[in-house]
């Protein structure tokens, strides 16, 4: 709109000044602020039309069917999410999955999970691709972020991994960065496991929560009890006598399959935990999220010959839990943490 007002403008004083040039030259300073004055102000009513074409929009809690919509474009933006994430997802808490609605679709999708009222974790933030870039997206965002500190106690921190182009954005809705987390890509291999390693579903519950309380920050029963039972999943722990030293989970992907988490207390445990489930997916594509501020976690991707092949930022609103990084080699999940 803003381009054909300009160009019909600048047309017509073309024509004037053609037709009056003594007159137009002595103007021609006023001609310049006549037409800086009209494109700012055509600018600035374009601006307010487009802040404004998504007044209609309405952002409320999503129903399981629209939460299903946003796994979906979740595949679609190629971030090969697990068979069976959606419902264990769901599940951890059903009313931290929000939407934006514009005359009866869904434009927007993210959620906004809580853990308790003592941590929150932003992610599935997808815009409609033909609607991006019009301010739909920030609004939609800070609503979000808003909302979900609502939901928590005050002063509770709130992660996420953003991908690497919206750090900027990020930062400046509060969030700080904190180490990237980098998405490792190779190919199960064939093992036996080591005689540490054991089935996790023979284990007390009590005692793997405690482990991934120590790795994650907080009490995460809810999601964690289904992680560890998914369809097609595998979840192995290791052990020094009865003590539980390390565990990881592997799942079946859109997409070969992804490790994750897989905690452990050295790199050795880390190898033959990582072995043993890599022999579930032999000679398929696998998936490891290593945090970048662990040597150890990288060292053990290239041993085995992974690439990366995609990334997040990991970041925080408040202040950052102290985690034992060095223990950790995979993340969960860059959805849910």
């Amino acid at each position: 709109m803003i381009e054909k007002r300009y160009s019909w403008t600048v047309k017509s004083i073309q024509i004037f000044l053609k037709t009056n040039a003594a007159w137009g030259q002595a103007a021609l300073p006023l001609w310049g602020l006549f037409i800086s004055t009209w494109l700012f102000t055509g600018g600035l009513l374009f601006a307010d039309t487009m802040s404004d074409a998504f007044e209609d929009c309405i952002f409320r809690q999503a129903t399981r069917a629209e939460f299903d919509t946003a796994v979906q474009w979740a595949a679609g933006e190629g971030w090969n999410p697990g068979l069976h994430d959606t419902e264990v997802f769901w599940q951890t808490d059903p009313e931290g999955f929000v939407c934006a609605e514009r005359g009866g679709e869904i434009v927007a999708t993210g959620s906004i999970v809580s853990y308790g009222d003592a941590f929150g974790f932003m992610g599935f933030f997808i815009v409609r691709p033909d609607l991006r870039g019009h301010g739909l997206g920030t609004k939609f965002w800070h609503w979000r972020r808003d909302k979900l500190i609502q939901r928590l106690k005050p002063g509770a921190a709130i992660g996420m991994d953003g991908v690497f182009d919206m750090q900027p954005f990020y930062a400046k809705g509060g969030f700080e960065f904190s180490h990237r987390n980098l998405r490792m890509e190779g190919v199960g291999e064939a093992a036996r496991p080591a005689g540490s390693i054991s089935e996790l579903s023979m284990v007390p519950f009590a005692l793997v929560s405690t482990y991934d309380r120590r790795h994650f920050g907080f009490e995460r029963e809810a999601f964690l009890r289904r992680w560890l039972d998914t369809e097609e999943s595998l979840a192995l722990g290791a052990f020094d006598g009865e003590t539980l030293t390390g565990y990881g989970v592997i799942r079946p992907c859109g997409r070969g399959y992804k490790i994750g988490p897989l905690f452990a207390d050295d790199p050795q445990t880390a190898e033959d935990l990582f072995a043993a489930l890599g022999d579930r997916a032999a000679g398929e594509p696998i998936f490891l999220d290593t945090p970048e501020n662990n040597p150890a976690a990288l060292a053990l991707a290239e041993r085995h010959g992974m690439k990366e092949v995609f990334g997040c930022a990991r970041m925080y609103l408040g202040h950052a839990p102290a985690l034992p990084w060095e223990n950790i080699y995979g993340i969960t999940t860059f959805e849910l943490g």
